[in-house]
């Protein structure tokens, strides 16, 4: 009993540590400067000025074309690519399944600087293919290595039968492989949204133009002048995290299934 109410008293501990920021954040947008400065008083004022300072619907659309667009390549490589390392045998896949993973453990501050000096030469700074493919290139790794671990996790016996009807390996892969690996696929597309829709960095590098820019750097910009409007800026955070919370509240069911799946092997 006491061992419970320990881990229940330190589980509502971690809770209240987390969600404080939010509940701030939610409370603070809902105060214009004077009633934030003051601590008294509520108004939807911060949020008519944050649609009267930036252009809120473009900002949106323009994040959520490259997180989708990011998050279809990053699917349509590592979902193939999981299933090849794990039930198909061929010389130096393990040579490469560790370079990939490698690659994953990279930090993403030492690899912008020269993606954004070969992009440019090409073309693709402040330009829409060129964050997304920044993106999809960050986020491959991961998943393929998630991907590998889920489809390892499935019996082999199931590709055996499908051998045995008479259907290839592609056919085995979309038949049988990607209708099971939903699980792991809905975890990587989670995981990379929120990835991917809260990033800043990317985002200020390779979509410099204005009418180019994601929500996450519409906010940054907001708050890089002389005087920053706390009430505005939290409100545009609280607008620019909905998308995130709702894709996971939506998608939370098969989080764990997908991240702990092959644990136990």
């Amino acid at each position: 009993m006491a061992r419970r109410m320990t881990l229940f008293l330190l589980m509502a501990l971690i809770a209240v540590v987390m969600l404080y920021p939010i509940s701030f954040m939610v409370q603070t947008s809902l105060r214009s400067d004077e009633q934030y400065r003051t601590g008294a008083g509520y108004s939807l004022g911060s949020w008519r000025a944050l649609f009267a300072t930036l252009p809120v619907a473009d900002l949106m659309l323009n994040s959520t074309l490259v997180c989708v667009s990011a998050l279809l390549l990053i699917l349509v490589v590592s979902v193939p690519a999981g299933f090849a390392f794990a039930k198909l045998s061929y010389p130096g896949s393990a040579v490469l399944l560790t370079a990939i993973i490698a690659c994953a453990m990279v930090p993403v501050q030492s690899l912008v600087l020269p993606e954004f000096a070969n992009l440019a030469r090409i073309g693709l700074v402040n330009n829409y293919l060129g964050a997304i493919l920044v993106y999809a290139a960050l986020g491959t790794p991961f998943a393929t290595f998630l991907m590998t671990v889920y489809f390892r996790a499935l019996p082999d016996e199931l590709l055996e039968a499908g051998v045995i009807d008479g259907l290839g390996y592609g056919q085995i892969f979309l038949r049988i492989g990607v209708p099971l690996s939903l699980p792991a696929v809905a975890t990587v597309v989670v995981l990379q949204f929120i990835q991917i829709w809260c990033d800043l960095l990317v985002g200020l590098l390779f979509l410099q133009t204005p009418g180019l820019r994601t929500i996450t750097t519409g906010l940054g910009v907001l708050a890089s002048g002389r005087v920053t409007d706390v009430p505005v800026l939290m409100a545009g955070a609280t607008l620019s995290a909905i998308p995130a919370v709702l894709a996971y509240l939506l998608l939370q069911r098969f989080l764990v299934r997908g991240l702990t799946v092959g644990v136990s092997k």
